[in-house]
């Protein structure tokens, strides 16, 4: 049988490189080597492509990746793309800007190559919070209160609403990912600084009202007729779920399944699957859901259409709890991939 011939990408001009990097190590390891042959792209945080054993040097652990896509060689490692042929499939694991904000979704759109994971339109309404918010409201899907401000109105936006917010707030990047320059703020003092933060990372502002509320997670996979995974809970060892306590702190805690009852459970699927339609996602998608402690009332907090994908994940660790273990969970994505790929081809382009 001939392999499919799988072209995986990572790294990128993005905050999140390093965890594009652990990512693309963990799917890199647990391609099935009966099944796939591997193309290794790596984008270096300047912007350069490499591929084959060059991509493959970008990764911390470099060694132990060239070691199991050449033992023996059950996976062929391609010279270079252009003098091996077309890939069959791409698995971007690239997080955040140029990764997951449809940048790189519309270079492989014009390449015509399927790709796992949401097209041009989703992984931008995705990565942008601002508008996925704005559709999450539109569709009736609860949502807590949010103001956007833009780097070029700081002050207005300070002279306007800094005596008169809901503190807590938290102060994001509108287009960022993996907790990348959040600030949680507790009293107006502290807004300046917060958002002067953000704005290192992008032009445009979320501000967010605080809930006091449990942080349930979903992981969601499929195209036109896609189905929820358990749910899970996050108890961080932060005061709130930021970058060192999802990659560096170790004390951060997932409980899976989270502790809910039965309607719950189904309430948190049936919010999940909504907010991956709503906002036009395909392949995969982990949707966070706040779950307020006073009232029991779920809040679509955002959605993250290329999710960590390390096998310590949340996304792949939620599969593997509902049955679908990492390995075939790729197998289904790549599968999907070529599916919707498939679907799109047979749509009139000459009229």
């Amino acid at each position: 049988m001939k392999k499919i011939r799988v072209g995986v990408i990572f790294g990128g001009r993005s905050g999140e490189h390093e965890v594009s990097l652990r990512s693309a190590e963990s799917v890199l390891k647990a391609l099935d080597r009966n099944k796939y042959e591997v193309v290794p792209i790596g984008i270096t945080q300047e912007g350069r492509w490499l591929a084959s054993t060059n991509a493959v040097a970008m990764l911390p652990a470099k060694d132990q990746i060239q070691k199991v896509l050449t033992d023996g060689n059950p996976i062929t490692l391609a010279a270079e793309p252009a003098s091996q042929g077309i890939v069959d499939v791409i698995f971007p694991i690239m997080h955040g800007t140029h990764g997951e904000d449809g940048t790189i979704q519309g270079l492989l759109e014009l390449a015509n190559v399927p790709y796992v994971g949401a097209g041009v339109l989703g992984s931008a309404i995705g990565m942008d919070k601002d508008v996925m918010k704005r559709l999450l409201r539109e569709a009736g899907l609860p949502i807590v209160d949010y103001w956007t401000v833009r780097k070029t109105d700081l002050d207005a936006f300070l002279q306007a609403h800094i005596g008169d917010l809901p503190y807590p707030v938290f102060v994001k990047p509108a287009n960022l990912g993996s907790s990348v320059g959040i600030t949680k703020v507790h009293a107006a003092e502290e807004l300046p600084a917060a958002l002067e933060t953000a704005a290192e990372y992008d032009r445009k502002i979320v501000v967010e009202q605080g809930v006091d509320a449990r942080e349930i997670e979903i992981s969601v996979l499929g195209n036109d007729d896609p189905v929820a995974s358990l749910p899970g809970e996050i108890i961080p060892s932060r005061e709130f779920y930021d970058y060192t306590a999802k990659y560096i702190d170790e004390d951060s805690r997932l409980l899976i399944p989270a502790p809910l009852e039965a309607i719950q459970t189904n309430d948190a699927q049936r919010l999940a699957i909504a907010a991956f339609k709503v906002l036009e996602c395909s392949g995969m998608a982990r949707v966070d859901l706040f779950l307020e402690r006073m009232t029991g009332k779920f809040y679509v907090n955002e959605i993250n259409t290329l999710p960590g994908f390390t096998s310590i994940s949340m996304y792949p660790k939620l599969w593997q709890a509902s049955g679908i273990p990492y390995s075939e969970l790729i197998d289904r994505l790549i599968t999907l991939a070529i599916e919707r790929h498939a679907e799109k081809n047979k749509l009139r382009t000459k009229y």
